[in-house]
């Protein structure tokens, strides 16, 4: 699955913060069920390569599974040696976005300004995450659209819940990351699966 194609299918990432390893099964079943089809588990995580591996043999035919918060080049390869095939990070390191093509990963590096979005394409990167996306406003990356090359994929991260998601996806996002509110530690699976079809419900009425 390319990432156009799974944003396209649902245009939400799961950001699991905290997730630890016996949960990945779990978790990744419910946003499956949900068609939620990509799933970042930041490296901040307890046992995060372990976690990406799990999820990455189970749902690699039908999911897109990677890391996020990475912050340094030498992890990288890491994450492709557990299996996974995106890396995302806060912030704009060129290095970890060449990194991440060489070992032919998706990248989605942080961004906050132009400059830094411009920056990031020129490295190489396959989108943008958009953050903190609480300090901006749909408005913003209508702005910054008109500007970026046509093809751009911007996914707005933080500030975004199920009653403000359309105005992102209308004023330009081509998808959304969702953390806290999708999952985290100590939430049962229904609540997950419960949070994650209301999730599902509203990008899909904002794409319709």
């Amino acid at each position: 699955m390319t990432l156009d194609e799974a944003l396209a299918r649902m245009p939400i990432v799961a950001v699991l913060r905290g997730m630890a390893p016996d949960e990945a099964i779990g978790v990744g079943r419910a946003l499956l069920d949900a068609h939620i089809p990509i799933m970042e588990v930041p490296l901040n995580s307890p046992d995060p390569f372990r976690s990406i591996a799990i999820q990455a043999k189970e749902f690699s035919a039908e999911a897109i599974v990677g890391a996020g918060t990475v912050l340094q080049p030498e992890d990288v390869a890491r994450v492709a040696d557990a299996g996974g095939t995106i890396i995302v990070s806060p912030n704009f390191n060129e290095e970890v976005v060449r990194a991440t093509k060489r070992c032919g990963l998706i990248s989605v590096p942080g961004v906050f300004t132009p400059s830094e979005a411009f920056r990031a394409l020129d490295a190489g990167a396959d989108a943008l995450k958009l953050f903190p996306g609480d300090g901006i406003s749909p408005k913003f990356v209508k702005a910054l659209r008109a500007v970026l090359p046509k093809e751009t994929r911007l996914v707005v991260t933080g500030g975004v819940d199920a009653e403000n998601l359309a105005e992102w996806i209308a004023g330009g996002a081509t998808g959304v990351g969702i953390g806290s509110a999708l999952y985290k530690p100590g939430k049962s699976l229904e609540a997950v699966a419960k949070d994650a079809k209301r999730f599902a419900d509203a990008a899909q009425s904002a794409i319709a």
